[in-house]
């Protein structure tokens, strides 16, 4: 049996550090949930009433991920390009149609994430029906933490921070999710075979806002970590 040649060198397997271990997560897919905080939702102009809807997902490319710490660029094409601190879940093991009560059991542990978004070009393909594709699959604006591993654990509260230059920007509560997170599994399951090294980013509170160029933003999760990432320069 020979061994596969390619035209060019693949990408790199990308993956996550871990607390405590020598061996690093590879990632394999990443899942975004829309709106799960009521306040941030308001603000989005979107509210949501949790008896009548369920949750939304968008995706993300994994070649997007970056690891806290880093500088990226100011990305092309946008003038408001925005933060959203959020938890993220990381799944440990296979599941499909998975129970709320079951949900714990996929859990291997949280990180924390920022998921950055071009918002000017988000708003207008939200408004005209169009994929959000070119505002939120944008390259290096996938940003976690390295991964606290905590199997098992379902976390249902927490302090969430972030800030800007030292000014806060976004403050709440894992307490005020919307869909937590074994509902959140459990939904999820339903449309896809979740598989160890995907991560789920669970949904950005109130006070998302705009970068600039030169700008470092820091964020923590109580119990899981802190995040890092400074704005370069526009390429």
């Amino acid at each position: 049996m020979t061994d596969t040649t390619y035209l060019w060198t693949p990408p790199a397997v990308k993956s996550l550090p871990v607390r405590g271990k020598s061996e690093r997560l590879p990632i394999n897919r990443l899942f975004f949930v829309g709106r799960n905080y009521h306040a941030h939702a308001v603000e989005m102009g979107k509210p949501v009433d949790k008896s009548a809807e369920r949750p939304f997902y968008f995706t993300k490319s994994p070649q997007t991920l970056v690891e806290s710490g880093a500088t990226v660029a100011y990305p092309p094409e946008t003038k408001n390009y925005h933060h959203e601190m959020e938890l993220v879940l990381v799944i440990g093991a296979p599941g499909f149609r998975v129970s709320q009560e079951d949900a714990h059991k996929l859990v291997y542990g949280y990180a924390c994430g920022l998921d950055m978004t071009r918002r000017d070009l988000q708003l207008v393909a939200r408004d005209k029906g169009r994929p959000w594709d070119l505002g939120k699959d944008v390259e290096e604006s996938s940003v976690v933490s390295e991964v606290a591993p905590m199997e098992g654990t379902v976390l249902e509260q927490g302090a969430l921070e972030m800030t800007v230059n030292g000014q806060q920007r976004q403050k709440s509560d894992l307490d005020k999710l919307i869909w937590n997170i074994r509902e959140i599994i459990a939904d999820l399951s339903l449309f896809y075979h979740l598989q160890p090294g995907d991560l789920i980013f669970t949904g950005t509170p109130e006070g998302v806002g705009p970068l600039q160029p030169g700008d470092r933003i820091e964020g923590s999760v109580a119990g899981v970590g802190e995040i890092t990432l400074d704005i370069g320069a526009a390429e």
